[in-house]
């Protein structure tokens, strides 16, 4: 009984127990948080399995009717925007007309310079896309490394020649726009010219580069290659094969002026260069003599290997020395005016006005390299020059510094001289023989308006000089554009009797004697004399593109984009 009662107990506790546990909560795992709790009515089940968004509209709203939305392109403006290429509405720029970017249209009638300067400027994705070149022999598309190599060969000649890196860059463009790489970059420098082109985006690029080693005067062959280039960029059917044999043409030409009537092409430039400055008949002679015995000097050491430096060293000797055995000799002669009419003959003009172009074109590179060799062959100058005055000094020559050279005005005389200085200059260019007339004329034309401003308005010479080398940047500008040629053949010679070799002689015979205190200004005044006139050629050059209307950009003048903007513009 004891046992029975006992079991009872334990199974009444045990029944207890599950009934404790059964009335327990369960734990957070057991259930979901969206369960309804015991007791309460589940709601019903929606119509369809499939939940509804949060975006749809809710019932008892009415759905707006809207058209189909279609597609479009991504550069199609919004809509309330004005579809003109420089308006807007509302505040959003039209940044991409709804046609696509305007098509620049370069007429061929226009020079190509013009038209490749344009394009030079814009980015690769506004420039139009070249006109298709059939060839009936070859229907595979142009050949890229022949056409890189016919661009290299070309620039190659014309940065030679000295041109402007501008107008060889604009050269470079034109033949490979012209056979078909649109996608393509020139570059240039002072001895490295590189063209890249990239198909595409996805294409590798293909670049080429070339060096010049070698620089030669010779205008003669820059016409021609600046006729090549119009004919390239201009004539549809001007094949790859044509252009090179044209090429070697040019090449295998010979200079149109042997080496003697070169020789005395210098002389008649010291000639004229003394009675420009006041000289009489024998000191035309002798600074002509002067003169030729430097330019054989200069010859006969080209011929050895010297450098320039040093041809100009030994080319500076005979004028001077001319000089200065007329001093010594006490024929009152004008020592000053021979040893001027030297100088006249070697100073570096034409680089001194293709680096200042540079410079204000933004070829900075380019224009600081240029600079560089200007200063290297003056001081060659200088040294050959200081090295014959420091021996007369010490053979008590008298040369005096502050002895002016002679101020009469002899309207005539300086006018026929001018001219025949910038005559014999053209020879030593090596000048085309009818560019010649028109360079001449154009040096006369120099003076004429120098004198007029420096001897009879009493205008400072810096600003006589400026206003003086404008005109002859216009006048050469003009005369280019219209012949379809390089602006050189008309500028370089013309600057001629603009030179400052009176300056640049007696800040050499001041330094010479130790007087710094006079060969400074002197010095300084012939530096400020050479750029006026650099940067006046520049800005009469400016000028005539300026007023002249630009292929392509129709009213608007800014279809040549500046050089570098500046100050966040």
């Amino acid at each position: 009984m004891g046992s029975d009662r006992q079991y009872g107990q334990r199974g009444a506790g045990t029944q207890d127990a599950d009934t404790a546990e059964n009335r327990k909560p369960q734990s957070d795992e057991a259930h979901s948080a969206f369960t309804p709790p015991q007791g309460v009515p589940r709601p019903p089940s929606p119509d369809g399995e499939h939940p509804t968004s949060e975006f749809a509209i809710p019932q008892g709203l009415a759905a707006e009717l809207t058209a189909p939305e279609t597609e479009s392109s991504a550069f199609v403006p919004p809509a309330g925007v004005v579809t003109s290429a420089n308006q807007t509405t509302g505040g959003f720029p039209a940044f991409t007309p709804p046609n696509g970017i305007p098509m620049v249209r370069l007429t061929k009638d226009s020079p190509w310079q013009d038209r490749m300067r344009t394009m030079l400027r814009m980015p690769i994705s506004e420039r139009p896309t070249p006109a298709e070149r059939t060839d009936p022999q070859d229907d595979t598309g142009p050949a890229v490394p022949r056409v890189l190599d016919l661009t290299l060969r070309i620039a190659e000649l014309l940065l030679a020649g000295g041109e402007g890196a501008e107008d060889v860059e604009a050269a470079m463009l034109g033949v490979a726009h012209a056979y078909g790489l649109h996608r393509c970059e020139p570059t240039v420098t002072f001895t490295l010219l590189s063209v890249s082109y990239q198909p595409s985006l996805v294409d590798d690029p293909v670049t080429a580069s070339r060096t010049v080693r070698r620089r030669g005067t010779d205008y003669n062959r820059l016409a021609a290659v600046f006729r090549l280039v119009d004919d390239i960029t201009s004539q549809d059917d001007f094949t790859l094969e044509e252009a090179y044999r044209r090429l070697a043409e040019i090449r295998r030409n010979r200079h149109p002026y042997p080496g003697w009537a070169l020789t005395v092409a210098a002389g008649g430039l010291a000639g004229a260069a003394s009675m420009l400055v006041g000289g009489a008949w024998p000191v035309f002679f002798a600074a002509a003599i002067g003169a030729m015995l430097g330019d054989r000097l200069a010859w006969l050491a080209s011929g050895r290997g010297l450098p320039e430096f040093y041809q100009f060293v030994v080319a500076a000797m005979p004028p001077a020395a001319m000089g200065i055995a007329l001093s010594l000799m006490g024929a009152g002669l004008q020592s000053s005016a021979v040893i001027t009419g030297g100088l006249f003959a070697l100073i570096p003009g034409r680089a001194l006005v293709a680096s200042v172009q540079d410079g204000l074109t933004g070829y900075y590179i380019t224009a600081a390299a240029r600079l560089l060799e200007v200063g290297y062959l003056i001081v060659g100058i200088v040294c050959g020059v200081l090295t014959v005055l420091y021996g007369g000094l010490q053979l008590n020559a008298k040369l005096n510094p502050e002895a002016a050279l002679g101020h009469d005005v002899r309207p005539v005389t300086q006018i026929l001289a001018a001219m025949l200085l910038a005559l014999t200059f053209c020879i030593l260019l090596q000048q085309e023989r009818h560019t010649v007339l028109f360079a001449t004329l154009n040096g006369g034309v120099a003076w004429v308006v120098y004198g007029a401003l420096a001897d009879t308005a009493q205008v400072p010479p810096v600003a006589a000089t400026t206003v003086a080398a404008g005109l002859v940047g216009l006048f050469g500008q003009l005369l280019s554009r219209y012949r379809y040629a390089s602006a050189l053949p008309y500028v370089t010679a013309a600057i001629g009797p603009l030179l400052p070799g009176s300056a640049t002689y007696f800040g050499l015979l001041a330094l010479a004697q130790g007087n710094l205190d006079r060969g400074i200004p002197h010095l300084t005044q012939a530096a400020a004399l050479a750029l006026a006139i650099a940067i006046g050629v520049n800005l009469g050059g400016e000028a005539a593109r300026l007023f002249l209307k630009i292929p392509g950009s129709g009213d608007d003048p800014s279809g040549r984009r500046a050089a570098k903007r500046t100050r966040g513009f």
